[in-house]
C-alpha cells in the first residue's frame, strides 16, 4: 500500500505529535506500507531549526519525508490573539493548496492525516481516484469545526485514540463500522537493552538509595496545566520522595521550582532535567521509580487523551500513579497495571505515593504488569497493523 500521510506542522517539533506522527510513519513501513509523509515548510524554533527529523527523532529512515511549501508568518504575530489566527488560516491554506497540487501528480492508494481540513480537501480527488480516506481523531470539537470533522468521518475510516471518542463520532453519525479504536503507543526498539535502574541511576548521577518520582513531557497541553503542581505538592507529604522533571517548557518547570521550594523541600531533591533528544528519553525513565500523569479532569483528558508517557512509563518497567480518568481505565487496570487516584486530588496522589514507597513488592509488581500490558497491547507496530489492515 502506498500511504500518503499528510501532517500541517513543523518538523521536528518540541511537541509529541511530532515524535508520535514518526514513530507511527516508521512503524507503518514497518508492516510493508510505501510511505510519504508530506509536513510543512515552516519556519522552525531557533534550536530545533536545521534539525534533521529522523536523527532528532531516533527514527529509522524507511520512509521519505518531503516539505510542502507554504506562506509561514506565524513568527510576526504571538501565540494567540486575531493576528495570530489570520496568519495561522494562511499558512493552512498554502499547505493544503500545495497538498492539493502535489496529490495530483502522486499515485497513492490512501491519504493519510490528523488533520479534517486536509482531508476534507482532497476528498474530491480521492473519490475520483479512488484512494481511501484515514482520519485519525484525537478529539471532537465544537461549532464548525466539529461538523467539518464529521462530514469527514462519513467519507473516511476514522481511527480515535479513545472508545469514548468513538462512541461520539457514531452517535453523530459516522458508519459505525468505519470508526475504530486506535489507542497511542510505543516503539519497543527504543526501549531495547534499557540498563536496570542501579545502572541507569549510575549513568545520569542520580544516588542509586533515593526514591524518585518522575514527570517526562510538557507541562501544559493546549493552554491546560497538567497537574504537575499537584504532584509536587503531593509528593511534599510523602517523607523522603524525590521529583524528577524530564520535560518543560523552562519557565513552567523554574515555576515549580519555586513551589518546591515554598514547601520546605530540599533544594537538591528536586531533579530538572529539561527537554532531552526523543532517543534518550527511554534511559531516563529506567532511572525512575515511579512515573506519574496527575492530569486534571477535563474533557479532553478525561475523554479523548492517549498519553504516549502512559504506555512509555510501562515499557520502560516503571510503576504508574496516574488520575483516575476514563481514558486512563480504558488502558490501565487500578491495584494491576496502575495506581489511579482522583484527579487534582493532592492527599489521595500523596496517599498513593505512600504505598508504592513502602511496598517494594508492590511497585515491582505494578511495573512488571504495566509492562507486560504494554508489549502485548500497544506498540506502534501491532497499532498499525491493525489500521492497515482495515484499510486494505
Amino acid at each position: 500500500m502506498k500511504l500518503l500521510y499528510l501532517a500541517n506542522i513543523r518538523l521536528p517539533t518540541e511537541k509529541a505529535h511530532g515524535l508520535q506522527i514518526m514513530q507511527n510513519c516508521e512503524a507503518f513501513a514497518e508492516n510493508g506500507a510505501d510511505v510519504s509523509l508530506w509536513a510543512a515548510r515552516r519556519v522552525n524554533t531557533p534550536d530545533l531549526r536545521g534539525r534533521d527529523p529522523f536523527t532528532h527523532y531516533g527514527v529509522t529512515r524507511t520512509f521519505r519525508v518531503r516539505r510542502l511549501p507554504c506562506i509561514d508568518l506565524l513568527a510576526l504575530a504571538g501565540p494567540t490573539g486575531r493576528i495570530a489566527q489570520a496568519l495561522f488560516a494562511l499558512q493552512t491554506l498554502t499547505y493544503i493548496i500545495s497538498a492539493c497540487v502535489l496529490a495530483l501528480f502522486t499515485r497513492a492508494d490512501a491519504y493519510y492525516s490528523r488533520d479534517a481540513v486536509t482531508l476534507a480537501a482532497l476528498s474530491p480527488l480521492a473519490r475520483l481516484r479512488g484512494v481511501r480516506l484515514a482520519y485519525e481523531a484525537h478529539s471532537l470539537s465544537k461549532g464548525r469545526q466539529r461538523a467539518l470533522q464529521i462530514w469527514v468521518a462519513k467519507r473516511a475510516h476514522v481511527f480515535t485514540t479513545t472508545g469514548k471518542l468513538t462512541e461520539e463520532f457514531i452517535t453523530e453519525g459516522a458508519p459505525k463500522d468505519h470508526v475504530h479504536v486506535a489507542h497511542d503507543g510505543f516503539s519497543p526498539a527504543r526501549f531495547a537493552g534499557l540498563p536496570a535502574r542501579a545502572q541507569a541511576r549510575a549513568r545520569v548521577g542520580w544516588p542509586e538509595d533515593a526514591f524518585i518520582v518522575g514527570y517526562v513531557g510538557r507541562l501544559q497541553t493546549l493552554d491546560i496545566d497538567k497537574g504537575a503542581g499537584t504532584l509536587i505538592r503531593a509528593i511534599a507529604q510523602v517523607p523522603g520522595v524525590q521529583f524528577a522533571l524530564v520535560g518543560g517548557p523552562d519557565d513552567a518547570a523554574e515555576a515549580l521550582r519555586a513551589e518546591w521550594a515554598q514547601l520546605g523541600r530540599p533544594a537538591e531533591h528536586f531533579r530538572y532535567v529539561g527537554q532531552v533528544p526523543a532517543d534518550q528519553v527511554p534511559g531516563w525513565l529506567a532511572a525512575f521509580d515511579v512515573g506519574a500523569i496527575p492530569l486534571p479532569f477535563t474533557t479532553h483528558f478525561a475523554y479523548y487523551a492517549s498519553p504516549m508517557k502512559l504506555f512509555e512509563y510501562l515499557a520502560a518497567g516503571v510503576a504508574v500513579v496516574a488520575s483516575d480518568l476514563p481514558s486512563m481505565r480504558e488502558v490501565v487496570t487500578e491495584g494491576e497495571t496502575a495506581l489511579l487516584h482522583p484527579p487534582s486530588d493532592t492527599a489521595a496522589l500523596a496517599a498513593a505515593l505512600a504505598r508504592l514507597h513502602d511496598d517494594r513488592a508492590l511497585r515491582a509488581r505494578i511495573a512488571a504488569a504495566g509492562k507486560q500490558l504494554a508489549y502485548a497491547h500497544y506498540t506502534w507496530s501491532a497499532r498499525t497493523r491493525d489500521i492497515l489492515n482495515i484499510l486494505t
